[in-house]
């Protein structure tokens, strides 16, 4: 699945394309699999934080996949931890600071508890699941069009997950978020803010794919395929987010 948003021209983002491929989007099919290796993939039946409230309001949503036959969106596990590695390659010299942003953005609106693994030379951003169904972590990464072709253009970034399936039910179980190198740039001190919470928009979309958000018609959400100049989750992002949140242990 192929998706693209266009962002109003901007003084640290010009005419900026954004592309939020659920690349690698895979079902890996385990109907055998034992209780071990249930836990061993998915974790334990204790949530890892409370349930996020449904907020108020009226918003509009749209999940990237749903359960076979139900409207129920494919989530991570609550009960798990979401690990995710950083390789900080032609990253910008702030980016510990945008990414602990849009990771505590992200947890507060889902309910899920990220687990930063740490640095990373890891550049595999398409295949992320291995033999037997081994996930790696969430990588957070920076490249050119020549490394990803999807960045060519005006290609902002790209974002996805992949997902397991075991005993007719899917799971997210990793996925990865490619950001382009020319967009984002040092912001040197004094700054005008705006500017970080331009490029943070960027990782939050991205990241909402990744935790199973897709594209909506609403221009006043983030999730919207051609932002308007939002820097921050709408209503009905925040109504997506907490029901992803919501999903059963699995």
């Amino acid at each position: 699945m192929d998706h693209r948003e266009r962002r109003r021209h901007g003084p640290a983002l010009p005419g900026l394309l954004v592309a939020c491929v659920l690349a690698g989007l895979v079902l890996l099919r385990d109907p055998g699999a034992s209780g071990d290796r249930l836990r061993e993939l998915f974790g334990t039946q204790e949530r890892r934080a409370e349930v996020v409230a449904l907020p108020a309001g009226a918003g509009e949503y749209e999940f990237a996949a749903t359960q076979p036959g139900s409207e129920e969106p494919v989530s991570w596990n609550p009960c798990r931890d979401i690990e995710y590695v950083v390789n900080p390659a032609g990253a910008p010299a702030h980016w510990p600071q945008l990414v602990e942003r849009s990771i505590a953005t992200l947890s507060e609106a889902t309910g899920f508890r990220f687990v930063y693994g740490g640095e990373t030379d890891d550049r595999n951003f398409t295949s992320r699941i291995g033999a037997l169904g081994r996930s790696a972590p969430v990588l957070i990464g920076w490249a050119d069009a020549e490394e990803v072709e999807d960045l060519a253009g005006d290609v902002a970034g790209v974002g996805g997950a992949a997902y397991l399936e075991s005993t007719g039910r899917w799971t997210y179980t990793t996925g990865m978020v490619v950001l382009d190198t020319d967009v984002f740039v040092d912001l040197p001190p004094g700054s005008d803010p705006r500017e970080l919470d331009l490029q943070a928009a960027i990782l939050d979309h991205e990241l909402g794919h990744v935790v199973g958000l897709g594209h909506v018609d609403s221009r006043e959400e983030l999730m919207y395929a051609d932002n308007v100049g939002r820097t921050s989750f709408g209503t009905g992002d925040l109504q997506g987010l907490a029901l992803l949140g919501a999903a059963p242990c699995s």
